[in-house]
């Protein structure tokens, strides 16, 4: 499943970082790596950006560029 379909306040583990070139170093160099637990906090009014909660701190995020993350669901409490 691609962080773009996980359901706004559900946990989930990052399984694959995709994108080619630019794009994946910027979502590597912002913390969004393999293994990490990540959470979508809200969605913006019109469906794009997406604001996500990783490690000990929020970012906002195209929805384009979470259709290029992969995860996989949890079944834990937020973080």
């Amino acid at each position: 499943m691609t962080l773009s379909k996980l359901p706004i306040g559900k946990n989930a583990v990052i399984t694959k970082v995709g994108g080619e070139g630019p794009l994946r170093l910027r979502l590597l160099d912002m913390g969004i790596i393999p293994k990490t637990k990540i959470i979508i906090r809200s969605v913006a009014p019109l469906g794009d950006p997406i604001e996500i909660r990783i490690r000990d701190y929020t970012l906002t995020i195209r929805m384009e560029d979470a259709e290029k993350i992969e995860v996989e669901p949890l079944e834990e409490e937020a973080i």
